[in-house]
């Protein structure tokens, strides 16, 4: 069936072009476009992903390198490194990221019933933020410090799969807590966080919105005890206490009762202090909960490592966030072809085997399946559930 078809044209097949067209002409993004088009532009882009290229020029070269395979990639468009850089300055950044949220829908489905490690019916969420640091200089709208510029990555990653929900790029100057603000609540969803995120009035609205946060506890915070509930100490819980908030200003924030759950974690000789507004779940699993909001930072890690969004083909705010936004899709379009596949090789693997492979014509499923190529070892420690 997909005979003389590359291997980058039969992972191309898992992108819903239709979808992708009603997001090119929402932005008229092929407007007075004579040969290079969005999808050549998306094309180029996922290919330097793939293949790890590190500038414009590495792209230009490779692409051209193979000009005879160009039509088999499903490239159309000649390819400069002027035009890319062009494209990447002009057109609408919101296309991919419009394009990246459906793909990102696609995989949250097809996740929908993997398990982290909790068995919840419920949503649950880890919400953090990643900074990249930019030079100043070169990228003077990325304002953070007097003479320093970056970006954060504001991450809302669902855990049912580690897919990121929700991604929303800022400048280095804007706090994390103010992300919450920009977060539809999901009724009966768990959001865990770090302290970075505890703003009363903003917890409050998660209360208000019959959702759940889990969240660490700031060492000053002022309480008054209500009541204590046993607990085993052996699991670790110290203590498991019905709090409210003290202080006029603090009680107007959160009027109502809060759990205050403090924890000594063993492996690492530490003691937590927990704080939600669930009063069903168990103890020890609000502990064990905020232990799966390390995912999201090793969600980070890895895809830092591995794509290319800390080494940007362009200076301008619509070029950096077109690179990332399509890195953020060819994540996702390989999690939604390791799960339709059903493969059993981890994300860097299929990576791996797609940047050796990407004109090879053999089947999508014989490539990525053939334990023949050699893994190589992921040096993150800790592999995210996605991954293993």
């Amino acid at each position: 069936m997909n005979s003389g078809r590359t291997i980058f044209a039969q992972l191309m097949d898992f992108i819903p072009t239709y979808e992708f067209r009603k997001c090119v002409d929402q932005y008229n993004g092929n407007h007075k476009v004579i040969s290079f088009s969005c999808w050549d532009q998306f094309l180029c882009m996922a290919f330097a992903q793939l293949t790890y290229r590190e500038s414009l020029r590495d792209i230009q070269v490779c692409l051209r390198a193979t000009q005879s395979r160009l039509y088999h990639l499903g490239i159309r468009g000649k390819v400069s490194r002027n035009t890319l850089a062009h494209a990447n300055q002009t057109r609408n950044w919101r296309i991919y990221a419009d394009f990246a949220q459906i793909l990102i829908q696609k995989a949250r489905k097809l996740y929908a019933a993997d398990s982290f490690g909790i068995e919840l019916d419920q949503a649950v969420y880890a919400l953090d933020s990643t900074t990249i640091d930019l030079c100043l200089a070169l990228f003077p709208w990325a304002e953070f410090r007097k003479r320093k510029g970056a970006i954060k990555l504001h991450t809302l990653l669902d855990l049912h799969g580690n897919i990121p929900s929700v991604v929303i790029i800022t400048t280095g100057k804007v706090h994390d807590v103010n992300i919450l603000d920009q977060l539809l609540i999901e009724l009966g969803a768990i959001y865990i966080m770090d302290r970075g995120y505890i703003d009363f009035t903003r917890l409050y609205k998660i209360h208000r919105a019959s959702a759940f946060f889990v969240t660490r506890a700031k060492v000053n915070f002022s309480r008054t005890r209500l009541y204590s509930q046993p607990v085993d100490k052996t699991t670790g819980v110290l203590c498991d206490q019905i709090i409210v908030l003290k202080g006029h200003y603090a009680k107007k924030d959160y009027p109502e009762k809060l759990r205050r759950i403090r924890y000594f974690d063993s492996k690492n000789n530490k003691t937590f202090v927990f704080l939600t507004n669930n009063f069903v779940l168990p103890a020890i699993t609000i502990a064990d909960l905020y232990r799966c909001r390390w995912q999201v930072e090793l969600f980070f890690k890895w895809i830092k490592q591995h794509l290319r969004i800390k080494a940007f083909y362009g200076t301008t705010e619509n070029a950096v966030k077109t690179q990332i936004w399509i890195s953020i899709s060819v994540y996702v379009l390989v999690a939604i072809v390791k799960k339709a596949l059903n493969l059993d090789q981890n994300l860097y693997t299929i990576l791996q085997i797609l940047s050796l492979t990407l004109f090879e014509k053999e089947t999508l499923y014989q490539t990525l399946s053939n334990i023949s190529y050699i893994k190589q070892e992921d040096h993150i420690s800790n592999q995210l559930n996605l991954f293993d």
